[in-house]
């Protein structure tokens, strides 16, 4: 099957297999690729890595590692050889923890792309206060997103409310995954800072995250074809 030549990641964000394999076979892997995150890698295991890669899709772990740089670099290595097609660390994490990762990968001459988690899109700048970060979400994740590429990552996760500033200070090549992503006819949630799959791309995401928009609709692929109507695919 021909790799898909899509920015659209769909989140598969349920608690076991079963459920999201029951989605992943209502999905065209040459459409769009899938998120595997926390809860679902828990319980499952490399298990749901397996039969996704089996069904033919590109996985993004959304594992978000954060560690001393060796056992980070040993995650992601790990993670690698299971064949994902992305992987993610906090950077967070800092200069040496996101370099040792990066060096693993190169070591071993894994293809894996390599990105980093700048700030969470769920967090406010009240939020970001009571870590400790006295500062706006913008100047958080700017500073994060050089550091992250200046450490050798292909790129971060980001708010579509960010990517503009992210394009201009990281360039066109530097990934922006964007999560939170939600159609224009409908509202946002728990993720604060939205924007539809059309603006996001334009303000400079390369890769959209979506999820109950499509995973929770009638017809899963009638709304992944809306979207892609939508982004002028």
């Amino acid at each position: 099957m021909p790799r898909p030549d899509t920015p659209l990641i769909i989140a598969l964000d349920y608690p076991d297999l079963d459920q999201a394999l029951v989605m992943a076979d209502r999905l065209d892997p040459a459409r769009c690729r899938v998120k595997v995150g926390k809860e679902l890698f828990t319980r499952s295991g490399p298990q749901i890595l397996e039969a996704l890669h089996a069904r033919g899709f590109e996985v993004f772990l959304d594992l978000k590692f954060h560690d001393i740089p060796n056992t980070v670099a040993g995650a992601v290595e790990a993670a690698a050889d299971h064949g994902v097609w992305m992987i993610n660390v906090h950077a967070g994490g800092g200069r040496r923890m996101m370099e040792a990762a990066r060096e693993r990968l190169d070591k071993r001459r894994l293809t894996t792309h390599l990105i980093a988690v700048t700030v969470l899109t769920s967090m406010s700048r009240e939020d970001l206060a009571e870590v400790g970060v006295d500062d706006d979400p913008l100047s958080q994740v700017e500073r994060l997103a050089a550091l992250s590429q200046r450490s050798g990552m292909d790129g971060v996760v980001c708010s579509a409310q960010e990517a503009t500033a992210l394009r201009a200070l990281c360039g066109d090549t530097f990934l922006k995954v964007t999560p939170g992503i939600r159609p224009s006819a409908l509202n946002g949630d728990d993720q604060r800072r939205t924007l539809t799959p059309a603006r996001a791309l334009a303000a400079g995401s390369t890769h959209l995250v979506i999820g109950r928009p499509v995973t929770q609709a009638l017809d899963p692929m009638a709304a992944l074809a809306d979207i892609e109507h939508e982004i002028g695919r």
